[in-house]
């Protein structure tokens, strides 16, 4: 990843989620933020803004600890917040909370707890911010519109699609033409193509450990890579043309993918 980073000269790093396993941060001063944060990603290129959304496994932790302006002055490329927007210029990331989105985290927890403060009263938090992401992509005027969550819309994984979120963010989505939704949550990636939509639906969710054998039947003409195993992801961004690059582990590539703003379609 350090050496894609340098050839690309990248100018940030977007985390999909599950920062820290198995529970999150137990505080500000865990010594997981060194061990799985800090310590590892020592590349030079790496040394730039992460910008940093939180997963499910982040909720069985202390949240309010990753949200905290201590971790930023611990690393100064920690940025984490619940939902946010990143202005580069043609482009807008849209950052979205989208743990509380999910039934089960609150009705069949199993085994775990999860942090909800900040969160509850669940209904009324969730609507203001589904008001909140459409009225930024009403109002938006960038060029290329990209949303980041950290659970699956669509997906040949082992979590299958977030009905909740195909529910109350997918037609936020259709509605404002956004281009990409890029998430992790399962252990793969993969890249498949909404034929209704045209949205392009990105998961990047092997940074870690990763499943393998583990997918569902999916149409052939939409899903263009399933990798069950580790790696990652880079975009490029231009006026006209938005590069998607898929690696391994190693950095060997694994898919690419260019799509035109001016024909509206991917190539």
């Amino acid at each position: 990843m350090g050496i894609i980073g340098e050839k690309l000269n990248i100018e940030f790093v977007i985390s999909t989620g599950d920062n820290f396993y198995e529970d999150g941060l137990e505080g500000v001063d865990d010594p997981a933020f060194y061990e799985s944060f800090v310590n590892i990603y020592t590349a030079p290129s790496l040394q730039k803004i992460w910008y940093n959304v939180l997963g499910n496994h982040d909720y069985r932790g202390d949240v309010e600890a990753q949200l905290s302006p201590i971790l930023r002055q611990k690393d100064s490329r920690w940025v984490c917040l619940r939902s946010f927007i990143l202005d580069a210029g043609i482009v807008e990331f849209f950052f979205v909370d989208t743990t509380p989105f999910v039934e089960k985290y609150f009705t069949d927890p199993e085994d775990h707890t999860y942090d909800w403060s900040g969160v509850l009263p669940r209904e009324s938090y969730r609507a203001e911010l589904l008001k909140e992401v459409d009225s930024a992509l009403v109002q938006s005027k960038a060029k290329w519109k990209i949303v980041v969550g950290h659970h699956t819309i669509k997906t040949a994984g082992h979590h299958g699609n977030t009905q909740e979120l195909e529910e109350f963010l997918l037609p936020i989505l259709k509605s404002n033409n956004v281009d990409a939704y890029i998430n992790g949550h399962d252990h793969c990636l993969e890249h498949i193509i909404d034929k209704e939509s045209g949205i392009q639906f990105f998961t990047s969710g092997g940074g870690s450990k990763a499943w393998r054998g583990d997918i569902r039947p999916w149409n052939a003409e939409e899903l263009k890579l399933y990798h069950d195993g580790q790696g990652f992801m880079s975009v490029q961004i231009g006026e006209t043309i938005a590069d998607i690059v898929f690696y391994d582990v190693f950095g060997k590539v694994l898919h690419t993918w260019s799509i035109s703003k001016d024909l509206k379609a991917a190539v």
